[in-house]
């Protein structure tokens, strides 16, 4: 956490891993060292309850299990003031199905009970704590006979606004909504834009905005006006001689010089910071990961020497 500070860092997200029958008690003391940590060191700390998708949680009873872990964690950590409700729940590694079996969407449609829910949950347990839904993958195939199936985020918002509409919920589900707009590769710069594609990136938020504007606008739900968080960003970059001990396996993407990320980083924190309705972006990672098929999208490298990202970071943080 205090490395986390000092690269500028003013929030981090703490990851609570659902499963069927799982009691908050068992993840709570590492949360609550990690929470005590950041709040040492003035991070705001940001809880991320998710589960994968050999545990999505379709059946009514999985989710009240399910909100309950949420809510029991966030009244026993109570300097968390944000929760994010699922990760990248448009991929099949964290929800399946996508689709039905005539080729409809299952995905959006289920998320929506969930996140549902598990809103009401929290604010049971606090008015005041920031529901964040969504923590959307950049892109999707949106083909049910696709041997991975996935959604693109642009499908998936235009398919959890209808569920919504159709649930006739009177409430909204979020008071913020996330998206993860990483690159297609790490050599993709955040300020490149899809205006023909269904991806999103950083470069689209008029498309965001407009794509929530369409899902929500009209309803209990804000939806163009609704708070954007970019949850997780990286871009990876190659390892230099001296520190490749601190490594293990094979790289599986083509990354970056360290320099290429410092510019990119740079220049997503500017291009978040003049977008009206986005509230934070998150970088992803602080240190690297050891394993080179992982992320190698810290601003240090994993023996924590630091990046030519931490002091540009840290400029830009500062920075308007």
């Amino acid at each position: 956490m205090k490395a986390a500070h000092d690269a500028g860092f003013r929030a981090i997200v703490l990851s609570a891993l659902w499963e069927p029958g799982a009691p908050a008690n068992a993840a709570l003391p590492p949360l609550r060292r990690a929470v005590d940590a950041a709040t040492e060191n003035e991070i705001e700390p940001v809880l991320a309850v998710y589960q994968l998708s050999s545990a999505t949680p379709l059946e009514p009873s999985a989710r009240t299990a399910f909100a309950e872990f949420a809510a029991s964690l966030a009244r026993r950590l109570p300097d968390v003031r944000t929760v994010i409700v699922g990760n990248e729940p448009n991929l099949n590694l964290f929800w399946m199905p996508q689709f039905a079996a005539d080729g409809s969407d299952a995905a959006a449609s289920a998320y929506e009970p969930l996140l549902a829910e598990t809103y009401d949950a929290l604010k049971d347990v606090d008015p005041d704590l920031t529901v964040v839904g969504g923590a959307l993958a950049p892109r999707g195939a949106d083909d049910p006979d696709a041997t991975r199936q996935t959604h693109s985020p642009t499908q998936f918002i235009a398919d959890l606004g209808r569920a919504y509409r159709a649930s006739g919920r009177k409430q909204p589900l979020m008071d913020a909504f996330a998206l993860h707009p990483y690159g297609e590769s790490p050599r993709v710069p955040p300020t490149l834009r899809h205006p023909r594609s269904s991806s999103l990136g950083i470069a689209d938020y008029p498309k965001l905005v407009r794509l929530l504007g369409q899902a929500f606008d009209r309803t209990a739900q804000p939806g163009s006006k609704l708070p954007v968080l970019y949850t997780e960003y990286g871009v990876e970059t190659t390892v230099p001689t001296a520190q490749k001990p601190a490594y293990t396996g094979h790289e599986v993407v083509e990354p970056v010089d360290a320099s290429i990320q410092a510019r990119y980083y740079t220049q997503a924190i500017r291009l978040a910071r003049r977008q009206p309705t986005v509230a934070g972006i998150y970088l992803f990672h602080v240190d690297d990961e050891t394993r080179l098929e992982g992320l190698q999208s810290g601003v240090r490298y994993a023996d924590r020497t630091p990046k030519p990202s931490l002091g540009a970071v840290r400029r830009a943080s500062l920075r308007p």
